[in-house]
């Protein structure tokens, strides 16, 4: 019961914190970055190894970073401060990430046979941006020097990274979205964009619907018509994909208009069921992962292809 209620309470503290935001017309997964660091791009939340945060955790880290003006990406416990030479500062307040497993416990069964069954535990801990602490290295400190990839070499590396993916990507028409019947990708000429980074970032968001399709994620957040609950289930588990995607490839996420009018009914949903901003993100990770994974293949098809 006590574990039961733990993981409750913290279903129940990042989703409010999650819907406080969204109250206030800020989308916590969006623009959560600085070049000032010498990682000098745009970047998922870091464990104190180099190692990214995945899920939930790297919305909860975002918003914490817009919150209070964070530009370094890396966070680390107490106890890690220490190990690195340092300390985190007296007075400073930490933000919570989650760890998510299952624990395998043997029981007794309806036949009394003894069983094993798996339950699924999450687990709450604090960490501090380093910005928050003293005596660290250099690395977790240090400002740019002019290390930041041009432009136009990061969207020449999101080109490649979509057109690895193989999807059917169409141009044409005034709207972008993804036709699932017909398994395709729709999206309004490029020159009608503000800028190349809009472009890629509602492509990235498309694409992480394309995702979804029975043969790829089968993902299904129970859709019935366009505009329902199950509806922006989905648009959110995009916005978030996108938002991810953006992170990994360098560039800002386009703050379409027509999401705006999805936040009433993402609130909706998150108020309703508590669990599903865990749920959303874990889709989105799956996603970006998946699409990732596309780009490995066709490195591997390549070398086999000069191979041969």
């Amino acid at each position: 019961m006590a574990q039961t209620s733990s993981r409750s309470d913290i279903y129940t503290r990042i989703t409010d914190k999650i819907v406080a935001d969204l109250e206030q017309g800020v989308r916590p997964w969006l623009k959560p970055w600085s070049v000032e660091h010498a990682t000098g791009k745009i970047t998922r939340p870091l464990r104190h190894n180099g190692i990214s945060y995945n899920g939930i955790n790297i919305i909860m880290l975002w918003s914490a970073a817009v919150t209070k003006d964070y530009s370094c990406p890396h966070w680390l416990t107490f106890k890690q401060a220490l190990e690195l030479g340092g300390n985190v500062r007296r007075g400073e307040t930490g933000e919570l990430v989650v760890y998510a497993d299952r624990i395998k416990r043997t029981e007794i069964d309806a036949h009394g046979e003894e069983c094993e069954r798996e339950i699924p535990f999450l687990k709450g801990y604090t960490v501090f941006n380093a910005e928050q602490c003293e005596g660290l290295p250099a690395q977790y400190t240090a400002k740019t020097e002019g290390s930041v990839l041009p432009p136009a070499q990061r969207l020449e590396s999101a080109d490649r990274f979509f057109a690895a993916t193989g999807a059917d990507i169409r141009h044409g028409g005034t709207r972008a979205y993804y036709a699932e019947g017909a398994d395709f990708v729709q999206m309004p000429p490029f020159e009608t964009f503000r800028d190349a980074e809009s472009y890629a970032a509602t492509l990235a968001h498309e694409l992480t619907h394309w995702t979804k399709h029975d043969s790829r994620l089968a993902r299904d957040m129970g859709r019935v018509k366009w505009g329902d609950e199950g509806y922006a289930r989905e648009e959110l588990v995009a916005e978030l994909g996108s938002a991810f995607l953006c992170a990994d490839l360098g560039i800002t996420p386009e703050t379409r208009e027509d999401h705006a009018a999805y936040i009433a009914t993402w609130l909706k949903v998150l108020k309703d069921d508590k669990r599903f901003v865990f749920s959303a993100a874990s889709h989105a990770q799956r996603a970006a992962d998946y699409l990732h994974g596309l780009q490995r293949h066709e490195v591997d098809n390549t070398v086999e292809k000069a191979a041969a």
